[in-house]
């Protein structure tokens, strides 16, 4: 393996790790509602963060812009509202089923699609024989353990001691019994895995952008960034509308008055999320024409793993039937054992 493939591995891994543990400040609000950190959360991460790095990053950026077609914009923009959509499924999730089990669900299924729609539409052709093996490989040990993780969190959910104590600001999953709303949950979560994957279709599709940064002068390292502002876009529209509908349903508006200290919550919450995904962009350059889809896949699985990590910490698992952490334990072995085959497949 090259040493730039190195470079993009290790990018990858801290990337991971940083968005595995974005919304870990959530479990530490003290007044605000789910609804009032999500939408700071969501203008920091989806318009302020992008808009500064762009600009930061990429030289004549309202050039490169001003040259490209409605269509352009149009590819990136609904695949980033697609993963918006994703976006608030998530938040909900994380609220329901706790950081290591929907972490698993969501991610592992947007790994999933993220990875092999990328792969098959732009890459095949360059594509091995052995190193497509090595990559499907990867992903079905990645799915085994997303499906005992899953297993494991209904065992931890139909013992009283080990149910989580997060309450859900969902109305239909708050209303159910423990098991019937974890059920409820997990559905949730697989749609919002299998949307996903589309912020990375717009990194991936939206190379038109990044092209013609690359006419007016930048490395192909910074254009990528010219696709941010655009894509993230798109995610903004459901994100804030869902965020803005609580505001109004639950008379929650007021809760903004007491500031301080939860809106520092959203704001670390982006800065993690925006972080990661701009070490991704770098990353997934370093690895060269594969690197939104294998990069896409590793970047998830270290998401997952940390997630994992993270919400064994926050106490998530405590009284936890003893089946149930040998089965956690078991799913994260298969992580790594899928990390290392997608990355022999690079």
């Amino acid at each position: 393996m090259s040493q730039s493939s190195w470079i993009g591995i290790v990018l990858i891994m801290v990337a991971g790790l940083m968005a595995g543990n974005c919304m870990l400040p959530l479990k530490f609000n003290r007044k605000w509602r789910w609804e009032n950190t999500w939408l700071i959360f969501s203008m920091v991460s989806l318009i302020l963060l992008p808009w500064i790095l762009a600009l930061s990053l990429v030289s004549n950026l309202f050039q490169t812009y001003t040259a490209l077609t409605a269509a352009q914009f149009a590819i990136p923009i609904f695949f980033g509202a697609g993963w918006g959509i994703a976006q608030v499924l998530f938040g909900i999730s994380i609220q329901r089923l706790g950081l290591a089990l929907a972490y698993a669900i969501v991610v592992g299924l947007g790994t999933l699609l993220g990875t092999l729609v990328p792969l098959f539409v732009q890459h095949r052709a360059q594509v091995g024989r052995t190193t497509l093996i090595e990559i499907l490989a990867g992903i079905a040990v990645m799915l085994i353990g997303i499906g005992i993780s899953t297993w494991a969190g209904l065992i931890r959910e139909s013992n009283p001691r080990g149910r989580t104590s997060i309450k859900s600001v969902h109305p239909k999953i708050a209303q159910s019994s423990f098991t019937s709303g974890y059920l409820t949950a997990v559905l949730l979560a697989i749609l919002c895995g299998m949307l996903a994957p589309m912020l990375n279709f717009s990194f991936a599709f939206g190379h038109d952008i990044a092209h013609q940064a690359v006419h007016l002068g930048n490395s192909e390292l910074r254009a990528a960034y010219a696709v941010w502002p655009i894509g993230l876009a798109g995610g903004l529209i459901p994100n804030a509308a869902y965020s803005l509908y609580l505001l109004r349903r639950n008379r929650s508006w007021k809760m903004f008055g007491l500031a301080w200290p939860d809106t520092l919550v959203p704001i670390l919450m982006g800065v993690l999320w925006m972080g990661a995904f701009a070490l991704y962009g770098m990353s997934s350059t370093y690895l060269g024409s594969l690197g939104t889809s294998i990069g896409w896949g590793l970047f998830q699985i270290f998401m997952i793993m940390t997630a994992i990590l993270s919400g064994v910490g926050a106490g998530e698992w405590k009284g936890a039937p003893r089946v149930s952490i040998v089965m956690l334990v078991l799913s994260f072995a298969c992580l790594a054992a899928a990390t290392s085959l997608l990355a022999m497949g690079h």
